[in-house]
């Protein structure tokens, strides 16, 4: 039997979600003293398969928060100071070497490392915080807002709550509760396909020539995604599952064998740790904010994993909203014009720059027509060979130019 609660006192902010995004914003308040109540529906954070790359303007706001936080990433992740286009047929490798962005970011480099280690590593601090309020099993269901605060519905093991805030971050993921009840729609497409990614501990490094950590393999048969995170590598497959018995046979040991021997024969089975199969969307919310309600993330914004461009996304959403909290808390500016420039940098970015580079990266990636594969290689290996294209390719899939675009957006 559950029973109505609710609190006496109004938390200046409460965020749905304990991932990357809600973690990162979570932090940011919280060591500069604004009381953050942090909800988290599962009983534990997550260990599963999901983003595993950030980008340099990501570590940069992470180190930015303090704590050792970047420091214990670093010491944990794996570093990808350069990363391939790779053609399967004609063995040319388009090399981009990272080190040409060091004069424009600390960390002139790739991140490999899971996101729940992320997640983790800011959970043990915000454990020692006095300002921030961790409360796993605790799922919003629902909230109603008037003109100076939110009553915030969740469910929790001690039954229905009622958590009255000055505002509510939606940073649930793409299934947001909040942004679903407050009728925001989430505009763009699903694809046909579904991204097949295994991890194996086989050691690619050691077949391939010249392996970098992170490699995009085109084929006109079947492109795929061959990264290294600190643990494993991970290998993504694009599939057409039409039926939910072809879903099951493309999570069956069989066809993932099969695959991963076509990407390199070897004696023996392949060892196979984690499996999933997921929907492929490119989708933005059509507004950021709905009064006292801000959504961050994936509850805005999501697209297809190529480029490692989504969690990065929502990492440097959070940042930017965090800080426009801090304006509105502790300097009293009024939230609604902060809120709207919040829209027109990250829901504009999101629409011009993460959903364009995005599409591309995967039609870049799919190309069919052998003659059009030869070209794309060409391309990019002349882009590769000219430190000075090289340079603004790595600027725009670094997403240091996206971040400084929004910085700079009035």
């Amino acid at each position: 039997m559950t029973q109505q609660g609710q609190t006496n006192n109004i938390a200046p902010v409460v965020i749905a979600g304990a991932g990357p995004a809600g973690s990162l914003m979570a932090l940011y308040l919280a060591q500069r003293d604004i009381p953050v109540v942090l909800l988290e529906k599962e009983a534990a954070l997550p260990v599963d398969l999901r983003a595993s790359t950030f980008h340099p303007p990501s570590l940069e706001m992470i180190a930015d928060l303090g704590y050792g936080v970047i420091d214990k990433m670093l010491a944990r992740g794996l570093k990808a100071d350069r990363y391939q286009y790779r053609d399967r047929r004609s063995n040319d490798v388009a090399t981009f070497d990272m080190s040409l962005i060091a004069d424009s970011t600390r960390y002139p480099f790739r991140l490999q490392l899971e996101q729940y280690e992320f997640t983790r590593i800011v959970g043990d601090v915000l454990a020692t915080l006095p300002t921030a309020d961790v409360r796993f099993s605790h799922e919003v269901t629902g909230f109603t807002q008037s003109a100076d605060h939110v009553d915030v519905e969740v469910r929790s093991p001690e039954g229905v709550q009622t958590i009255r805030t000055r505002f509510l971050v939606s940073a649930e993921g793409a299934r947001s509760v909040v942004r679903k009840q407050a009728g925001i729609d989430y505009l763009g497409f699903t694809y046909d396909e579904k991204f097949l990614v295994v991890s194996t501990s086989f050691p690619f490094e050691e077949v391939f020539e010249d392996l970098s950590w992170v490699n995009y393999v085109s084929d006109p048969e079947e492109w795929c995604v061959i990264l290294r995170t600190e643990k494993i590598w991970r290998v993504l497959f694009p599939t057409t599952p039409e039926t939910a018995a072809d879903e099951e046979r493309l999570l069956s040991d069989e066809f993932i064998q099969e695959r991963l021997q076509h990407l390199w024969r070897k004696d023996g089975d392949y060892d196979i740790g984690h499996r999933t199969l997921y929907n492929v969307n490119q989708r933005v919310a059509e507004t950021y904010y709905q009064g006292r309600v801000v959504l961050a993330g994936d509850a805005c914004h999501i697209n297809n994993p190529l480029g490692g461009m989504g969690m990065n996304g929502g990492l440097h959403d959070a940042n930017n909203l965090a800080a426009k909290l801090v304006r509105i808390l502790q300097e009293g500016e009024d939230h609604i014009p902060l809120f709207e420039h919040y829209n027109r940098q990250r829901r504009d970015l999101a629409v011009r720059f993460v959903q364009e580079h995005t599409i591309a990266n995967k039609k870049l990636m799919e190309a069919r027509d052998p003659q059009e594969q030869i070209e794309r290689q060409a391309m990019l290996m002349a882009t590769a060979a000219d430190p000075q294209k090289a340079k603004a390719f790595l600027l725009e899939r670094a997403m240091i130019n996206c971040v400084r675009d929004s910085e700079a957006q009035a």
